[in-house]
């Protein structure tokens, strides 16, 4: 890969390009998407671009990919991202998405949300507008919802444009996230412009998420209101459900309570959901809610 293929991974190189390719079209098409989710493509936004096109140089005569890198390359000369050349680009790379996949789609649509956020994040401003384009993208793909980083990033949003201003603590929580997303190991070294900024990001609750008892296994942190933690087993077990002290592998669902705590949706609740959110990194299916959509499902159980 270039650059980005050290001593311990270089020998296996022809063994990994087709699925190394089609990774790459995916994150290409984020790019793209990423860059433009505000109508508005600056310099600055070009250099995931650039970099993509380094990254992937060795690859640029493998064919069909050729073609797309070729189409990538003519498109940058001049310093300029027309919407004609966006929109070649982007032809190729549906094109080329008819081959065989290597990937799940859930798999190949996170590899392209990657490619957005590292678009967004480019020129180092997160903007309203983009914000409102890529939650507009989430929700045409909300077969992404219960995988990380899907449910995190729909509820920071929704928080972050409830009263339609990016403030300044905001904008460090959303590059601290984004950030934390695209250096996940497929892509640690697309050499995006992050932010290294110290605010922890943890305990964000899946949107509306669909709480199921039969079966499943909940466990909870933080205080909760007019009732006490040992009193939550007895509601769970009574609706068909499994209570658990800890985190592990079978957790369905973290309940977060939130009494005392009006600004949940961007604070720090320990040691669990630390837990869960590791494990969701993952890929295991564990639903962080809040107890609001807790006690929403027990009303409809009861019913």
């Amino acid at each position: 890969m270039g650059k980005m293929i050290n001593g311990d991974n270089s020998s296996y190189l022809h063994f990994t390009s087709p699925q190394r390719i089609e990774k790459s079209i995916n994150t290409l098409k984020g790019i793209l998407v990423g860059i433009s989710i505000d109508s508005v493509i600056t310099k600055e936004e070009l250099i995931p671009l650039k970099n993509w096109l380094e990254e992937n140089k060795d690859l640029s005569e493998k064919q069909p990919f050729d073609e797309t890198y070729a189409v990538v390359k003519d498109a940058l000369e001049d310093g300029i991202l027309t919407d004609e050349e966006k929109e070649d680009i982007l032809w190729f790379c549906e094109k080329f998405s008819g081959e065989k996949s290597y990937y799940s789609l859930i798999t190949a649509e996170l590899q392209v949300l990657q490619g957005i956020l590292g678009g967004i994040v480019a020129d180092g401003v997160i903007t309203k507008e983009e914000l409102g384009g890529l939650s507009d993208w989430l929700t045409e793909h909300e077969g992404l919802k219960g995988n990380w980083p899907f449910d995190e990033l729909e509820a920071l949003i929704l928080e972050v444009l409830r009263d339609g201003v990016v403030d300044e603590d905001e904008h460090k929580l959303l590059m601290t996230f984004f950030s934390e997303f695209l250096r996940t190991k497929s892509h640690k070294k697309l050499n995006y412009p992050l932010n290294e900024i110290g605010t922890d990001m943890k305990g964000l609750c899946a949107v509306c998420p669909e709480v199921i008892f039969k079966e499943k296994v909940f466990c909870f942190t933080g205080k909760f209101k007019n009732i006490a933690r040992t009193k939550l087993k007895e509601v769970v077990e009574s609706n068909g459900g499994v209570f658990s002290n800890t985190i592990n592998k079978k957790t369905d669902f973290l309940v977060i309570g939130s009494d005392g705590n009006p600004a949940w949706a961007f604070s720090c609740y320990g040691r669990k959901v630390e837990q869960a959110i590791d494990h969701r990194k993952q890929g295991l299916k564990i639903i962080i809610a809040h107890e609001y959509d807790f006690w929403d499902a027990v009303q409809d159980f009861d019913a």
